[in-house]
């Protein structure tokens, strides 16, 4: 018998959020900016806050990058609650699934290359949908998704309109691996999350993603996305642009930058001398969190030095 298997942690509170890094290297400033404004979100709002670590890309990822991550949470006393999450030892049950909707007819095997889907126009017209393709081992599964985009209400922009039909995701790729788009929802329901708080570049995706939650049967969550640290304009900071990891010797000046990039000066002093040390300058932040005082732009320009690939001049 197929089931959903329930974490615990869906249990803790009405209230459930998560950081979800990919550990393809160390923190920058711009990812420690989204864990802090999700940790604040989950405190203030009296919820619990997970870590799960999005390596089912594995053959990105490098070793030892999860242990670095997690430090830099800890040294900036951004503490989880439960266990971290792996998405590399939850493989049995990302198959499951897949093998569940293969088997009620709501995915299919598809054989088309990059090359053939450019010349559909660069967009999937589901050209496997009724060829009854076979698993050969070359071949990639999609869902059929049939329902048009959604349109949302993000907690921190607003109403986000979308536009369009879906073309049929891909849950499991040519190469054996399974789709971050599939796996993330699967993982937010079976940790129980009901708030994500990530980027700004991520926007373009939520659509897609709220269309696959309802397909799958996958419970809603709200979404809310904070602006991207870049160092020009079109320039955001990441790891496979060099951004300077987070510097773990000096987590109190980290967290005042964070906080000003969030727009908290607005309502709390951001300067060391007023607070004892990094414990009681989160707990003042999370008293005086707001989304409304998180600046409502897609990217905030950050010092230049924060990445050493971005730095160079236009």
């Amino acid at each position: 018998m197929t089931h959903t298997a329930i974490s615990p942690h869906s249990q803790h509170s009405a209230y459930v959020g998560r950081f979800a890094p990919s550990p393809s290297g160390s923190l920058h400033f711009g990812s420690l900016v989204t864990a802090l404004a999700s940790y604040l979100d989950a405190k203030h709002h009296k919820g619990s806050w997970l870590v799960r670590m999005e390596d089912i890309d594995e053959p990105r990822c490098v070793k030892g990058a999860d242990a670095a991550i997690l430090t830099t949470l800890e040294r900036h006393h951004l503490q989880w609650d439960g266990d971290v999450l792996y998405q590399s030892r939850q493989h049995p049950r990302y198959q499951e699934k897949v093998n569940q909707l293969l088997q009620q007819g709501a995915a299919y095997y598809c054989g088309c290359t990059r090359k053939q889907i450019k010349a559909m126009g660069g967009r999937y017209n589901g050209e496997c949908r009724t060829q009854n393709i076979i698993d050969d081992s070359h071949v990639a599964v999609r869902m059929k998704l049939d329902n048009p985009l959604m349109s949302f209400d993000d907690g921190m922009i607003g109403h986000v309109d979308a536009e369009g039909e879906p073309e049929d995701c891909v849950i499991k790729r040519r190469d054996g691996l399974f789709s971050y788009h599939l796996v993330v929802a699967l993982d937010d329901a079976y940790q129980g999350v009901t708030h994500i708080v990530r980027g700004r570049d991520l926007l373009d995706v939520t659509p897609l993603h709220k269309t696959l939650y309802a397909a799958l049967g996958c419970p809603p969550v709200t979404y809310c996305h904070v602006p991207v640290a870049a160092v020009a304009a079109g320039r955001k900071l990441s790891k496979q642009n060099h951004a300077k990891p987070v510097n773990n010797k000096q987590v109190m000046t980290n967290l005042l930058q964070c906080l000003q990039f969030l727009g908290l000066a607005k309502v709390m002093p951001l300067d060391s001398q007023h607070y004892s040390n990094p414990e009681s300058l989160i707990s003042a932040a999370i008293s005086h969190w707001d989304r409304k005082l998180v600046p409502n732009t897609a990217e905030i320009i950050v010092d230049s030095n924060e990445s050493t690939y971005y730095s160079q001049p236009l």
